[in-house]
């Protein structure tokens, strides 16, 4: 990212919304603004493939569940925050992943323009894709400041999505465990 390109597009937002850009608050908003958009959009800059280790299953067949990860994104459609908890769950096959790094698969995917279902539904093609496992199981529940701060205004409104595959979706009795255990 070129962040002197970036503070100066931000100076001339600040101008454009009817602000001073030069006065004392907001002197130096153009350059942390652009060294803030280095760690919320560092997902563009990743590939999972790199990022994820992948080894061999020792026998575990049983689930798998990382939960109440912390979670950050920006809406994509008004460049406003969203964020929550999400629910990572896989059922093994001949390939297991270090359990780090279901959160930073996450957080790759999260730091991007994203919308909720997106972001969901990528992390469960990721880990079908990596692991080839007999089921992968996400759910990510989120508040997002764009219907918090703006539109219909709704404080007490939490998005739910939810991406099923191969067991989750075939045994009602695998899908009914990781609901539970998530729960």
């Amino acid at each position: 990212m070129n962040q002197d390109k970036i503070a100066k597009l931000i100076k001339e937002l600040l101008t454009e919304i009817g602000e001073d850009p030069s006065r004392e608050g907001l002197a130096e908003t153009p350059e942390r603004v652009a060294r803030s958009f280095t760690k919320l959009y560092e997902g563009y800059h990743e590939d999972p493939k790199k990022l994820i280790t992948v080894f061999d299953n020792e026998g575990y067949n049983e689930m798998l569940i990382a939960k109440d990860i912390d979670f950050y994104s920006m809406c994509e459609h008004h460049m406003l925050p969203f964020f929550g908890k999400a629910y990572v769950g896989y059922i093994p096959n001949d390939k297991i992943i270090g359990l780090s790094k279901m959160p930073r698969m996450l957080d790759m995917f999260a730091r991007r323009l994203q919308n909720q279902e997106r972001l969901t539904k990528q992390v469960a093609d990721t880990l079908n894709e990596l692991l080839g496992p007999k089921g992968v199981g996400i759910v990510l529940k989120a508040e997002h400041l764009c219907m918090k701060a703006r539109g219909v205004e709704k404080q007490n409104c939490e998005i739910t999505t939810s991406s099923f595959t191969g067991l989750f979706i075939k045994d009602d009795r695998t899908r009914s465990e990781f609901l539970n255990l998530i729960a």
